[in-house]
């Protein structure tokens, strides 16, 4: 079940809210879990077996954790809990990848090759799974204490709001929303202006220019131009951000809804002036996550140089095969790493460029290469794709024009994308409230009355759009449900 349906819109979240709301404080925590089950259930069935199988590991584990403090069997624990989730993480995710590489190498050799079992990807495998991971590694690092209640370690892996598409929540940072709670009108309201705001980024804006970058990005590449695979690369990258920013947004938003309060995912990345500073605003809960987990864990940068480079490298590596198990996608995290290293080492300096405009047009450049790898379904359409964003396209445009690929809609999503990389909208706001603010008299009183009004008006245009644009679509992916 995706936000963005029909079904999740108008039955299973009024009938969640209401339920949540009429409840007392004792049972909401049962309800949200019964309800998160049910929401993962709907798409998943019996998979669902596979995520209570890691709930119940990591709550049995973290407890036993706890109760072996200062003995060898700790961390013996820790490393049985590291084995049991990387373990479900790889076994489902990386089989089929496996298998067909060694299928490749023996029919290379003329030997027989191995069936190919086709294991199913469960959704949100990779979420849930670091969610679990990084729980009991915070009770062996002594961050948080072991949950006693198995309901509570329960609900906090499978809140329906991040579930299967992040953001990577820490149990450290709703431990005590789990048991303790506000919710109040002006959050609830905060979380529907941020759910709004999201739904409308992935319908209007993300589900717009993946038509287009859908049909660039399979094309073949005798038909491929250099300006189709510029317009590919620039859609696809203002998909993905707003598509994936757009879940964020509405998982934070439903969290205010029902007490929660989640950190930030994302924070204009597209505004970045080097890869090092993209790398901060971008998908923060994995950054934070394998840096915390995986880089310090490595010895991060209190090691050689060689290492800490080492170390880098090994993190994008890392981040390249969370995201998925294809070639391309390690292409696109050794690419992200080469950059960051170089950076790192001083022999590329953005700030040198002094004029800002052109350090982003550097970080722009290296993100949307980047981004044709990752979108590309091989290695080779990747390659392709490259090599027609510097000119060596083999397309001769006559029978591929960019406005058979460009339409009118298509136009406007595009501009809007554009705008909402940047915080325009929130620069505007704070600039209308302070003129408010600073008169006096009947104009004070006038505008303190019309522009809430205005602003809500936008919210419910925003909605209505969505929903229209729903009604009337039957594309309505999530690009990162298949991490």
């Amino acid at each position: 079940m995706v936000f963005s349906s029909v079904h999740f819109l108008f039955i299973f979240l009024p009938v969640v809210l209401t339920i949540h709301f009429i409840l007392g404080k004792r049972f909401r925590n049962l309800w949200l879990l019964l309800a998160s089950l049910f929401f993962y259930a709907y798409g998943e069935k019996y998979y669902t077996i596979i995520m209570i199988v890691s709930i119940s590991a990591n709550y049995f584990l973290g407890v036993w954790i706890e109760r072996n403090r200062g003995r060898l069997s700790q961390r013996t624990l820790v490393i049985i809990a590291t084995l049991i989730n990387l373990g479900l993480l790889g076994f489902f995710k990386y089989a089929n990848f496996m298998v067909a590489n060694v299928n490749a190498i023996l029919e290379f050799f003329g030997a027989c090759t191995i069936p190919n079992p086709r294991i199913h990807l469960p959704i949100g495998i990779s979420f849930f799974t670091f969610q679990a991971l990084s729980y009991v590694i915070d009770v062996y690092r002594k961050e948080v204490k072991a949950q006693e209640k198995l309901t509570d370690i329960a609900l906090y892996i499978t809140l329906f709001p991040q579930l299967i598409a992040g953001p990577i929540v820490r149990y450290h940072d709703v431990a005590t929303q789990l048991t303790r709670r506000t919710i109040s009108r002006e959050k609830f309201a905060l979380g529907i202006k941020r759910f709004i705001i999201g739904l409308g980024k992935k319908m209007l804006i993300a589900n717009t220019l993946a038509i287009t970058a859908d049909r660039v990005f399979t094309l073949p590449a005798n038909d491929l131009t250099t300006t189709l695979a510029w317009a590919g690369s620039i859609c696809y990258s203002l998909q993905l951000y707003f598509d994936f920013s757009g879940y964020s947004d509405m998982a934070i938003g439903l969290g205010h809804m029902l007490g929660f309060t989640f950190l930030e995912n994302f924070n204009y990345p597209y505004i970045s002036l080097s890869i090092r500073e993209h790398w901060k605003r971008w998908h923060i809960s994995l950054t934070s996550w394998m840096r915390d987990y995986l880089y310090i864990s490595l010895g991060g940068s209190r090691c050689s140089t060689a290492r800490t480079y080492f170390n880098l490298m090994i993190i994008f590596v890392a981040t390249a095969f969370w995201h998925g198990a294809e070639w391309h996608f390690l292409f696109w995290g050794l690419w992200n790493g080469l950059f960051m290293a170089l950076e790192r080492a001083g022999w590329i300096k953005p700030e040198k460029l002094r004029f800002k405009p052109l350090q982003l047009m550097y970080a722009l450049l290296v993100i949307l290469i980047g981004h044709a790898m990752f979108r590309a379904d091989t290695a080779a359409i990747a390659f392709n794709h490259l090599a027609a964003l510097f000119g060596f396209a083999r397309g001769t445009g006559a029978g591929h024009h960019i406005f058979f690929y460009m339409q009118m809609e298509t136009w406007i999503a595009l501009v809007l994308g554009i705008i909402g990389c940047a915080p325009i909208c929130p620069y505007l706001d704070e600039l209308i409230t302070t003129w408010i603010n600073r008169q006096t008299g009947r104009i004070s009183r006038a505008a303190l009355a019309i522009y809430p009004s205005v602003k809500v008006l936008l919210l419910m245009g925003i909605l209505g759009l969505s929903i229209i644009k729903l009604s009337a679509s039957t594309y309505n992916p999530f690009i990162y449900f298949r991490f």
